[in-house]
């Protein structure tokens, strides 16, 4: 499971059509064409008709061929395109199953699988609901049980049963029982246009007997495929099915098998990693059988999927924020099932305490959850009907600490002083080994130590996003001499005519032209990525842009809004500079600028900055050359290209500027898309986590294509959805999967302030990465877009989300527990209040008056004499007492303990 794949450099330099033609002639096909054809595809199928899908059963081996909506042909959840070309032993189809054996007095197990070589299967008669039905042993090898499938309708849903007989005369212990998720995610040939009309992306909620998989297509519209357990089938592990040989890529993150029992795995491969869940095995006495049932339902909608489960009498739960428990900020829990909660167990012990609140009108049952120990929690929960349900919750730090211990993690264990670098990266805050506990100075990957691209980039942008949030004067020091010694003239030209453009890296390899010893003989720089000098040097990635430019506006930002912080240059230097590396990311990297970037919202947060400062003429260019840019995505149906294939990354500039230039259609089909892979599930790792699933080959330590958990997609995709969610504060889904994106960037920071690039979902590992990698792009997400709301649910009630509501005396009050308690949203009021200087600690609201009262403080005078507040003007509400500045936002003295908002009369 730890093989690295190696992805040939050709692939980041080519467009997104021209890297498909080259998988389109992947030789490891030419070689599967000379294996014999094993599935019997050209022995036919037999179709038949449920109530909302069809489905193709192939004659020969019982797999399925199609599985397709019945009122929609066209499209197919199996990869068909790949049929016969997968028709093979040991490709994996919908209907397989694997085992893991061993006798009850044995030690060792012996793994079997349907589809690694496959035999005829034995046709059984089928009657009343049964589709089809067939025994499948022979193609299990020398397995000691009798397996039989068997395709069935029930209710009009599809159903998946498989049936293991004893028929030997000694009990064997099943430690190992999956059935392999087959559907269509590869998108190999594909261009963006066929991939969101043929693909799909699954998501596990890992729950044992409450757990499900949802099915999304890409563009995620339409009905949700939904699977979901019908007998015995709890949902224990999701298990990446690494033997089907067909190639993963970054068009192809492989297949995932649903785990029933995992004890075998546990024990060998696993062995020592904390798993989601208990591992299981049953013991099948001689003569015995047992069932094993998985369904198959549609929900109307992605949003709807939880109504669905309701509908379908599976247990449903809601967590509000989410799964993620700040250890000053308890959580809400909410459970919906028909039967009785008889036991609630939680692992570690004492890690969570719940108490009971009343169950809501429509018997919902309520909890409040609090986080007591640092870590990983499992909530289990015992029905009275004997259904086990699992939640996972992660608990951090609070949200101010996590970030102030990142922020003098960075500046300490990862700040780089060397004044005789021979590349010119000290001083900087650099790529840093958790595992080594070193500083990355050399790497393979030139890009690694090189402090450009996103994983030499990152760990200098997290530490600037960071001062945007908590300024720290020494760290700013510290990163003053960065900026003004390293950043600007070494990764940023500052003269000449390539001014204000960005290179790849400022490590590289050419030892020719340095000392004997400079590179350490143990890393093996004979790859493609260890770049030479001319490579590093290239100004045309146009993604290393974005960093550059948020440096200059944090810096512009606290040059402006505080006193003394940054005096090295005034202000509008600062700001100049955003704007001048935003006009030379299009000038000098015009093709790769195409795309939507990772951070490309920095660019509409200066456009907005030199339109408040009343720099017009700047404005118009920018304003001007984004525009070409909107005016391009619009002619596309889905763009979201970049030099990947197909890429999570360009969604959140795309949505930003087509709402900014109105195009509020081309906005709608970005935020669908986004839904399609940003899931709520009760599970603190998937939930809210964008999916991203090639980085760690590029960002890793440990580097394989697999699922990330919370990679910086899911603070950086959670920016148009809270942004949508704030224009339509009715819709509690945006705001779970928004908030739940937002507090990835939190999710996986150590104890002591590291941040990796992200966590890893195979249960082989389940741990951080060992290194930094791209980590501070999604930092930039929670830095620009963290903040508290509060809401009043129709079901749930009064809720905040980053904020500790009560209630009294009618009024509600919510202390906000945000990182820089810098933003609030009240929903009933659609009232958006941010602050540039300063901090709200808390928010009171009277629901009748409609008043509303913040407390304010500053925690240092010296550097902060006024509180900046602006209250979006939108909402009705200003300030009597307190005048405007230039830039619309009232100025408050620091002294003031509070302030009331009046609500114009309408």
């Amino acid at each position: 499971m730890r093989n690295a794949l190696k992805i040939p450099f050709i692939l980041l330099l080519l467009q997104a059509p021209i890297t498909q033609q080259l998988y389109a002639q992947n030789p490891f096909w030419e070689k599967v064409k000379k294996q014999p054809a094993t599935l019997g595809v050209e022995n036919g199928s037999t179709s038949f008709s449920l109530a909302k899908l069809n489905i193709s059963i192939l004659n020969s081996s019982q797999t399925a061929a199609a599985l397709k909506l019945k009122d929609d042909q066209q499209f197919d959840y199996t990869p068909d395109e790949l049929l016969t070309k997968r028709d093979r032993d040991q490709f994996y189809h919908l209907g397989d199953i694997t085992l893991a054996l061993r006798p009850v007095d044995g030690t060792s197990w012996t793994a079997y699988s349907s589809a690694t070589v496959r035999k005829p299967v034995v046709p059984l008669k089928t009657s009343g609901k049964t589709l089809a039905a067939a025994d499948i042993t022979a193609s299990l090898g020398d397995v000691p049980l009798q397996v039989m499938r068997y395709w069935e309708e029930k209710d009009g849903n599809l159903c998946l049963r498989f049936v293991l007989k004893n028929n030997s005369k000694k009990s064997y212990e099943i430690g190992g029982l999956g059935i392999p998720m087959i559907f269509n995610n590869n998108m190999d040939w594909k261009n963006l246009d066929s991939a969101h009309a043929d693909n799909v992306f699954f998501d596990p909620y890992i729950g044992k007997d409450a757990g499900y998989l949802q099915v999304n297509r890409l563009h995620g519209k339409g009905p949700s495929l939904l699977v979901v357990p019908q007998k015995n089938a709890g949902f224990e592990a999701y298990t990446p099915l690494n033997s089907d040989p067909t190639p993963r890529s970054i068009t192809f993150e492989g297949f995932h098998e649903w785990t029933i029992h995992s004890k075998a795995y546990a024990e060998n491969e696993w062995k020592g990693v904390e798993q989601w869940n208990e591992a299981s095995s049953i013991v099948l006495k001689a003569g015995e059988s047992k069932s094993y049932a998985l369904r198959f339902v549609l929900a109307p909608s992605i949003k709807q999927i939880e109504e669905e489960l309701v509908r379908q009498e599976r247990p449903v739960a809601v967590g509000a924020p989410g799964y993620l428990v700040p250890l000053d900020n308890p959580a809400k829990l909410f459970l919906k099932y028909g039967k009785k909660v008889k036991d609630m167990e939680v692992y570690p012990a004492g890690a969570l305490t719940l108490e009971n609140l009343p169950q809501t009108a429509g018997k919902w049952r309520s909890y409040l959850v609090k986080g007591n120990t640092w870590g990983r929690a499992r909530l289990k929960i015992t029905y009275d009907d004997g259904l086990v349900q699992t939640i996972q919750y992660k608990i951090i730090k609070p949200e101010q600490e996590v970030v102030k211990d990142l922020g003098h993690f960075l500046t300490t264990s990862q700040w780089y002083e060397n004044p005789n670098d021979p590349f010119g990266r000290s001083p900087s805050v650099i790529t840093y080994d958790y595992e080594t506990k070193t500083p990355v100075t050399q790497h393979r990957n030139a890009w690694f130590a090189g402090l450009s691209d996103e994983a030499g980039a990152a760990s200098w942008l997290a530490a600037i996003m960071k001062q945007l949030l908590q300024p720290n004067v020494e760290e700013i020091n510290k990163l003053k001499r960065f900026a003004n010694e390293t950043l600007f003239g070494r990764i940023q030209h500052k003269d000449g005519e390539n001014k204000y453009a960005v290179v790849k890296s400022l490590f590289y390899y050419e030892p020719d032209s340095f000392p004997k010893g400079t590179y350490s003989d143990s890393i093996n720089y004979k790859t493609w990525a260890a770049w030479p000098k001319k490579e590093a040097d290239n100004i045309g990635r146009s993604y290393n842009y974005p960093h550059v430019a948020a440096a200059h506006w944090v810096l512009y930002r606290l040059a402006r809004n505080y006193k003394q912080l940054v005096t090295e240059e005034n202000w509008q230097t600062y700001l100049d500079r955003a704007f001048q590396t935003t006009v030379a990311m299009v000038e000098k990297a015009p093709h790769y600028a195409q795309f939507g970037q990772m951070e490309g919202s920095i660019f509409l947060l200066i456009l907005l900055d030199l339109k408040k400062e009343g720099r017009t003429e700047a404005a118009q260019k920018l304003e001007v050359l984004m525009k070409e840019r909107a005016l391009h995505w619009k002619t596309l149906n889905y763009p979201f290209g970049s030099e990947m294939p197909w890429d999570s990354t360009g969604q959140e500039e795309v949505y930003v500027w087509s709402k900014y230039f109105g195009f509020d259609e081309k906005a709608e089909v970005t935020l669908n898309a986004i839904l399609a892979y940003m899931p709520t599930v009760p599970h603190w790792g998937y939930n809210g986590s964008a999916r991203r699933y090639w980085d760690f080959v590029y960002g890793g330590k440990l580097a394989r294509i697999e699922r990330q958990i919370h990679h910086y997609g899911s603070a950086l995709n959670a920016i148009p959805v809270l942004a949508d969610y704030r224009e339509h504060p009715d819709d509690f889904y945006l705001l779970r999967i928004g908030h739940a994106g937002m507090m990835g960037a939190l999710a996986n920071v150590t104890q002591d302030g590291f941040a990796p690039g992200a966590f890893h979902s195979y249960p082989s590992t389940l741990a951080n990465d060992g290194i930094s990698g791209d980590y501070g792009s999604g930092f930039y997400g929670y830095a620009v877009n963290s903040g508290t709301y509060i809401i009043n649910h129709p079901e749930f009630g009064w809720l905040a989300f980053s904020g500790k509501l009560s209630e009294n005396k009618g009024k509600i009050n919510v202390a906000i527990t945000t990182a820089a308690k810098a933003r609030v949203f009240l929903a009933a009021e659609k009232l958006w209040l941010t602050m540039d200087a300063g901090e709200i600690t808390a928010l009171t609201y009277d629901p009748k008056s409609k008043e509303i009262e913040l407390s304010l403080q500053t925690l240092n005078p010296t550097f902060t004499p006024k509180l900046l507040l602006q209250v979006a003007e939108n909402s009705g509400y200003r300030l009597k007492e307190f005048e405007k500045d230039q830039q619309g936002r009232y100025v408050i003295p620091n002294t003031t303990p509070s302030i009331k908002l009046v609500k114009d009369e309408e």
